[in-house]
């Protein structure tokens, strides 16, 4: 449950950090078709950040081979241990040959839905849409960006991962990936790495999670997000989503 409504004159907590090296990083994603953009927020993160640990109303979303499996935090333990380890199983066995996920969110609203000021989700989506931030985009990517599409913000706890895709999706006009980094004191040990594919997934580059990043990359291009090991001392905690170009 959402604990406490953000009082109104707090729909503009976020503010982009203006000293950000756009130049630099636009050569870097010409050359790499990906950036890390470190201390992307100059105000808004740490509050955004405590209002999502905060939240009880995650959702577990698992892949499924007719649709995905949905679970709040009570289904999980209303189904008790034997029903839930069915699942688990599942979600184990179809890991290891094809497409398969784990791992709690919580929807961003879309761009047109009404404010609502119990949830610091809804101003966040109004940011991401903000002439700064699409400019942003833009300077980096060296495409306009329309619209900031299916934004989720994502909680991986001790044994969930994200196997390898790419993100292309039809009809969506996907032109670049970003993953808003909301992670404090993670060790590169614990797991949960942003994992980009070499050729024929023989090698990669991995991004360990970190505080008020933003990974932004080149759709489609091959990525994981590797296994959560069980001593990670909490969750690792981002908002992701897709810009995408104006339809033809």
């Amino acid at each position: 449950m959402i604990q406490q409504a953000i009082p109104v004159d707090q729909t503009d907590l976020f503010a982009l950090n203006p000293e950000i090296d756009r130049e630099a990083l636009a050569q870097c994603y010409a050359r790499t078709g990906r950036v890390r953009i470190y201390g992307l927020l100059a105000q808004g993160a740490v509050e955004l950040h405590d209002h999502l640990r905060e939240r009880e109303d995650w959702i577990q979303v698992i892949h499924a081979p007719d649709a995905p499996i949905e679970l709040t935090r009570a289904d999980r333990v209303a189904m008790g241990a034997k029903r839930y380890a069915r699942i688990e199983n599942g979600v184990v066995c179809r890991g290891r040959e094809g497409f398969q996920y784990r791992y709690e969110a919580l929807r961003v609203p879309d761009l047109d839905e009404p404010i609502d000021t119990r949830d610091l989700l809804s101003p966040l989506s109004r940011f991401l849409h903000s002439p700064a931030m699409l400019e942003l985009i833009e300077d980096i990517t060296a495409r306009a960006p329309h619209r900031f599409i299916n934004g989720q913000a994502t909680s991986y706890g001790a044994g969930d991962f994200l196997t390898g895709h790419d993100d292309n999706a039809a009809g969506e006009n996907r032109m670049a990936a970003c993953v808003l980094g909301l992670t404090q004191r993670w060790r590169l040990e614990w797991g949960g790495l942003l994992l980009f594919h070499g050729q024929h997934d023989r090698t990669a580059e991995a991004l360990v999670p970190r505080f008020n990043t933003l990974d932004l990359f080149h759709v489609p291009q091959q990525h994981s997000v590797s296994w959560v090991s069980p001593s990670a001392g909490f969750s690792r905690i981002a908002v992701t989503g897709w810009y995408s170009t104006r339809p033809a």
